[in-house]
């Protein structure tokens, strides 16, 4: 029997292939498309979900059911010893927290550990491959629980939106707000640390808003994550709900922006999707946890 396995959901942008490569298994996220029920990865396609939310269809969040997920622990606990869950931040999900407490019941107390590091996206695409290298580096699941949310302040996400009507569907701001903001082409900035998502500023146009997004990371890794970058510990990383050739180009900016670095970069999932809408951007660091 092997010693430690990896899980995450698929908040982490991490596709089938990927996790069939890196030997993981991903839990794939419910969301509501009218009253039907859809999995991400499973059920419908990137561009049939696009595709729809672009026509302005009712699309929501939801959670998946304890079943699902301990089903799933218990068909890994054939192949592992213990496992390591890396879900969505408990900020931004209960499902999180839900994990956590049934990790404690007898049957898998000792033997899964709930990661909670407040990632989201790319952040959390890159704690997966972080834990599954300390996996191979013989660390067991209690000390890559401890070693990753230990770490959890060393990430930031900046987020530029194409509209706020998604926000608003989800009752973050108001109907007003969103009117005026499409009135006069703002296109917000949004900024995500551990577990708060605020507005950063408000730009005219995605143009702006990509060029205050880049300054913003620069001053970060100028200010807060200064040791970890000149160190070489910090991870650049971009994100997208637009089309591949937007994202492209976004990526390209990002690269010209951090002469040397690279940068990975993830579709956004549908989860987080239903949230900022499509053709969104964003950039974001995190650092090496050892």
């Amino acid at each position: 029997m092997k010693k430690t396995g990896i899980m995450t959901d698929s908040h982490s942008g991490i596709l089938n292939e990927e996790a069939e490569r890196l030997g993981i298994k991903v839990l794939p996220m419910p969301f509501y498309i009218g009253e039907k029920v859809y999995r991400e990865g499973v059920d419908l396609s990137r561009d049939e979900f696009y595709d729809m939310l672009r026509k302005g269809v009712d699309v929501s969040t939801s959670q998946p059911s304890p079943t699902e997920v301990m089903d799933m622990w218990k068909e890994m606990l054939k192949e592992y010893e213990e496992i390591v869950y890396i879900p969505l931040s408990s900020a931004l999900s209960g499902s999180c927290m839900a994990a956590m407490a049934m990790a404690n019941e007898d049957e898998f107390a000792g033997k899964v550990f709930v990661v909670d590091n407040g990632r989201v996206a790319t952040p959390m695409h890159r704690s997966v491959l972080d834990a599954v290298e300390m996996v191979e580096k013989g660390y067991s699941g209690a000390e890559i629980k401890k070693i990753l949310e230990e770490t959890r302040e060393k990430m930031i996400i900046y987020i530029g939106l194409s509209t706020l009507e998604y926000l608003k569907k989800g009752g973050r701001i108001s109907s007003m707000t969103a009117l005026a903001a499409n009135v006069l082409n703002i296109k917000p900035v949004m900024r995500f640390g551990t577990g708060k998502l605020d507005t950063y500023q408000k730009c005219r146009g995605m143009k702006k808003s990509c060029k205050v997004m880049i300054d913003a990371m620069k001053e970060e890794l100028e200010t807060n994550f200064r040791e970890e970058y000149k160190a070489g510990k910090v991870y650049l990383m971009a994100a997208s709900s637009s089309t591949d050739e937007v994202t492209e180009e976004w990526v390209e900016q990002i690269k010209e922006s951090f002469p040397g670095m690279e940068v990975m970069c993830d579709k956004l999932s549908f989860g987080l999707s239903c949230h900022i809408g499509p053709d969104g951007l964003g950039i974001g660091c995190t650092c090496k946890p050892v």
